[in-house]
């Protein structure tokens, strides 16, 4: 089994993906390049699934991170991958994964002193 750090680590990474890949690219860029789409879904789909591997005892501890719902997320573009609602993945890419990024390095900063 890996460890905690790792799913942590996998999160800002894939966090760090979604900003590159975003970089310079507007929300009607977005929209219209599938490339861009595809690859952002994926980045946000990995972070959703390292979420899920995060323990009942960090999650507990560190409630200012939305762990259910990030891992909702991931279920939601799973199931729903050919009716994804872009704008909601829009905002999620731009908004919420930079925030959820700062969060999950205080963890690991805290946990692991990394």
């Amino acid at each position: 089994m890996r460890r905690e750090e790792l799913y942590l680590r996998d999160i800002v990474e894939a966090a760090d993906d979604v900003a590159r890949f975003l970089s310079g690219v507007s929300r009607e860029e977005f929209f219209q390049n599938d490339l861009v789409r595809s690859a952002v879904l994926q980045k946000l789909m990995v972070i959703g699934e390292a979420a899920a591997h995060v323990g009942d005892d960090l999650r507990t501890k560190y409630l200012q991170v939305p762990w259910q719902r990030i891992v909702s997320f991931r279920n939601y573009a799973i199931h729903e991958y050919f009716g994804v609602n872009w704008e909601y993945a829009w905002i999620a890419a731009i908004q919420d994964t930079p925030l959820l990024r700062e969060k999950v390095l205080t963890v690991l900063q805290a946990e692991f002193g990394a």
